[in-house]
């Protein structure tokens, strides 16, 4: 794959197959297709062999999972504490209706 044309024919060629979930070019030179999903190998070198240019399957495997991050536990507020003592004696603490 040199060009973006012979790129493009090669990524709607992959998309057709089914049981692909994603397609990405990947490599140096962005020449190599990585596909996830639940595909036929044989069927999708031979589809890429006949539409495009000669292909070669490099691995098979399953697909690589992201890592799940833990997730950290947020810190407890702190308490708060009311000191009263500041207000004069003669405050009312509760709602006084006029």
């Amino acid at each position: 794959m040199n060009d973006e044309k012979s790129r493009s024919k090669a990524l709607r060629t992959v998309v057709a197959v089914s049981g692909v979930e994603s397609v990405a070019l990947v490599g140096a030179e962005r020449n190599q297709l990585e596909v996830v999903g639940d595909v036929d190998a044989v069927v999708l070198t031979s589809a890429l062999r006949k539409k495009v240019a000669p292909a070669e399957l490099f691995s098979v495997g399953e697909a690589k999972k992201p890592e799940e991050k833990k997730a950290e536990t947020p810190a407890p507020p702190s308490q708060v504490v009311w000191d009263w003592s500041y207000y004069p004696q003669n405050v009312y603490h509760y709602p006084i209706f006029l």
